[in-house]
């Protein structure tokens, strides 16, 4: 694995690049693009991904967001989905500079929300040609609707006025409000895939320095609040998906919903007995997504012949 950087505008992007285990620079790889859940880091579960990605002969990146982890950019703790979004393509500019990545075999796997930003990415970027999923989530449309999706999207536009009247204050000089990616005290009420990610954000199980569990609330809410990461997807989406989900997790609803609209290649994973967070790090459930993730990327990161 090597530290490494690249540009998106003036911001520095900070990533791990995982390598084959017998890399050979002459060569040429087929090249994955990880891509970490809100409020996660590259040392988490995208590197954990790229990392086996990497055993299996590809070669992968995982980078920490704008304005997140160890990338520049401020003001701090910024979710911007359209930065996020902007942060995949710049790191596919990053794997077509080096001379033994193929700069027609690159894919993406996202992880949550990361997987929503993956699928968007490939809908405009058709420099990825396969794109891949793991407990993928539209944080969006989960902003909107809640965990469950119960809810009308209408329903979250009250916590927008709370949020302009924050916004008011901090232009006048109050302190600058952060909110949680996942609850700091879960409690009864608590969806169970909620209290699983808290576990693993928050302490020894998944926690990193680097990955803090908040977003500047006044400034990141308005741009996740309209946010769709599955707009025009039946027209855009030509690449092949993969979708894995476990049959227990309760944002397992933006999976199927995904499958049922994509209108090309598709294939939908539901893992029986896990849940959302599972396949952060559970060995059973990363071992059966990265196996399907292999056969996947092996079958679509083809040679294409160039006109």
């Amino acid at each position: 694995m090597e530290a490494i950087t690249f540009p998106h505008g003036r911001i520095r992007m900070a990533g791990n690049l995982h390598l084959p285990i017998d890399f050979d620079a002459r060569s040429s790889y087929a090249a994955v693009v990880t891509v970490h859940p809100g409020g996660g880091v590259k040392e988490q579960t995208a590197g954990l991904y790229a990392a086996r990605l990497a055993d299996e002969g590809f070669v992968a990146l995982a980078f920490d967001a704008s304005h997140q982890g160890e990338s520049g950019g401020e003001p701090r703790h910024v979710e911007d989905p359209a930065a996020r979004v902007e942060d995949v393509r710049v790191a596919v500019d990053y794997l077509q500079t080096l001379r033994y990545v193929d700069p027609e075999r690159i894919g993406a796997l996202g992880i949550c929300a990361g997987g929503g930003y993956a699928v968007h990415a490939t809908m405009t970027d058709h420099r990825i040609r396969a794109v891949a999923t793991v407990s993928c989530v539209d944080i969006g449309t989960t902003w909107r609707r809640g965990w469950y999706g119960a809810d009308l999207d209408a329903a979250a536009a009250p916590a927008l006025e709370d949020v302009a009247r924050q916004r008011t204050a901090e232009a006048g000089g109050a302190e600058v409000a952060t909110s949680t990616y996942v609850p700091r005290e879960p409690d009864a009420r608590t969806p169970h895939d909620l209290v699983e990610a808290h576990e693993y954000q928050v302490t020894a199980r998944g926690g990193h320095p680097n990955a803090q569990n908040r977003y500047l609330t006044a400034r990141s809410t308005p741009r996740i609040a309209a946010f769709d990461a599955f707009h025009l997807v039946e027209d855009l989406l030509t690449q092949p998906i993969l979708l894995v989900a476990g049959s227990e997790a309760g944002s397992l609803w933006h999976s199927t919903g995904l499958h049922a609209r994509v209108r090309g290649p598709k294939k939908l994973v539901i893992v029986d007995g896990g849940g959302h967070t599972d396949f952060y790090d559970v060995p059973k459930y990363v071992d059966r997504a990265v196996r399907e993730a292999v056969r996947f990327f092996t079958g679509t990161l083809v040679v294409r012949e160039r006109e």
